[in-house]
């Protein structure tokens, strides 16, 4: 029987559908009996309750007083004469199944043998033993076939690795891949301890629009759409931040929200168009509050899940606190031997980025280009938890000064593994100061800039009704699970990513 199932999966799909549905005709016409009628199933125990109870028997014990009554999807079938074997698997764990005749009876073994097929999913009783193989086991008592399969399950060592069929039909990677389930399950991990530290904080979850008239928040280019009802074109948020800090305005003194954004970009291993964030805001709190806060919800999250010590993609990264700390200008001193504090003029900078083998247009501020120089030949060297400070404020339109140099932001971003994680701010609260800086924004949207910030009037009015001093602080929550589940690309981690058309 071994052979025949061998032979079944390496035919065409489509062929063995086509006997599928030709057997499940026959199994209504001949047994009267419809494997998708059945509405419930009160399935008492999971099999990880059975493994940890029953773990401990000696070969050839039975536990013959245990009820066990569980369900699962049939994942392997080795049908012999009065003696069959299966592996069931549920959400959590496999166990195997052993189906006598002499037990079961002629009727109920013969319809096991001839209807059920390997993706079923039976309802089970029966009782826990050990084989004389070592392997712990439910010796089945009775059954009920809940649903059939339709489609074969995915060959181990073909249809599973196949990465465009593991994203477009996340279902079936699910089924073949116990390890990409655990993941998901350690996302909802993830996502739950920044959720508790948070409150522990007394940090309110708030939710605010996903569909607004102007994209704010961030330097991104929107996904646009059109509201039929107020007949006006709108876009999806590209980020949380205006409204929490509305929220802040409007007397709430800590929120936090956990949602998808929308950035209508290139999509590679780090990045994803639609993707979750968090973003909190504390009233009364300054960016380096936020530095705070950020290692504590990364070593718990972390903690959650694993440990602060952990290997991404074959590289040791540590999350114990405290993260590094540098400012921005000394990294790219550090790495590039460019000291933009020497620079009193944007010429000394533009030279300095011509003898490095940048392309300019010869317009940019030197405070622009200190930025293209991290980005460009200091972001990736980056590998363990670096909080990178002091951000221009040409590129830092939502973050408040730096006091004792104006030029620049009490801002940081933290980087991992030469990725950005976290981005945060002591928030820019002087609404003339905004207006200014939305001007500015805007004058690069209309110059072609497609990721300049819109200017955004209601918010320059909430300010002036006043904002609190106020860190913010956001989270990529996809970066972050990527890095603590050791997936090498963010699809890993979204269940459902957006993939192009089949032709």
């Amino acid at each position: 029987m071994e052979e025949k199932e061998q032979k079944s999966a390496q035919m065409p799909e489509e062929e063995i559908l086509s006997q599928r549905r030709e057997k499940l005709e026959r199994l209504r016409n001949e047994e009267g009996y419809d494997p998708f009628v059945q509405e419930r199933f009160l399935r008492e125990h999971s099999l990880a309750h059975v493994l940890e109870t029953y773990g401990g028997l000696q070969e050839n014990e039975h536990a013959e007083d245990a009820r066990i009554v569980t369900a699962g999807r049939v994942m392997t079938l080795r049908k012999h004469g009065k003696a069959s074997f299966a592996h069931m698997e549920d959400e959590t764990c496999r166990l195997q199944l052993c189906f006598q005749f002499d037990v079961l009876g002629e009727k109920e073994y013969g319809f096991f043998k001839k209807w059920v097929d390997m993706g079923d999913f039976l309802g089970v009783v029966g009782h826990p033993f050990r084989t004389q193989r070592g392997e712990l086991t439910i010796l089945v008592e009775s059954f009920t076939l809940l649903s059939k399969a339709m489609r074969p399950l995915p060959e181990k060592w073909h249809g599973l690795k196949d990465t465009e069929v593991r994203y477009r039909q996340r279902y079936v990677d699910l089924i073949a891949n116990p390890e990409v389930r655990e993941t998901f399950r350690k996302r909802s991990r993830i996502i739950n301890t920044v959720r508790r530290v948070l409150e522990n904080h007394g940090t309110l979850e708030v939710e605010t629009p996903i569909l607004s008239s102007i994209a704010g928040g961030a330097n991104a280019r929107p996904f646009i759409t059109f509201h039929n009802a107020l007949s006006q074109e709108m876009y999806l948020r590209i980020a949380t931040e205006l409204y929490l800090k509305r929220l802040i305005v409007g007397m709430f003194g800590r929120v936090y929200e956990i949602g998808k954004n929308f950035r209508n970009e290139g999509v590679d291993t780090m990045h994803n168009p639609e993707f979750t964030a968090m973003e909190v805001y504390w009233a009364y709190a300054n960016y380096e509050d936020m530095m705070n806060l950020t290692e504590e919800i990364i070593v718990a999250a972390a903690e959650e899940v694993g440990a602060t010590e952990t290997v991404y993609q074959g590289t040791p990264l540590s999350f114990e606190r405290p993260f590094r700390r540098a400012t921005m200008m000394d990294l790219v001193k550090d790495h590039c031997g460019v000291d933009f504090g020497a620079f009193e003029t944007d010429e000394e900078a533009r030279a300095a980025a011509k003898r490095k083998g940048l392309e300019i247009t010869g317009k940019e501020s030197r405070f622009l280009l200190l930025s293209r120089f991290f980005e460009e030949f200091v972001e990736e060297k980056l590998v363990q938890p670096t909080f990178v400070l002091k951000h221009p404020v040409e590129i830092s339109p939502l973050a408040k000064r730096d006091p004792d140099n104006p030029d620049y932001t009490n801002r940081f971003e933290l980087f991992v593994y030469g990725k950005e994680v976290a981005n945060a701010f002591s928030e820019l609260n002087d609404p003339f100061d905004q207006k200014e800086r939305f001007l500015d924004q805007q004058a690069k949207k209309e110059a072609g800039d497609e990721e300049a910030h819109a200017f955004d009037g209601d918010f320059v009015t909430a300010l002036e009704y006043g904002l609190p001093p106020t860190g913010g602080l956001g989270i990529g929550i996809d970066r972050l699970v990527m890095f603590l589940t050791d997936s090498r690309s963010i699809r890993d981690v979204i269940l459902f990513p957006a993939m192009r058309p089949r032709e």
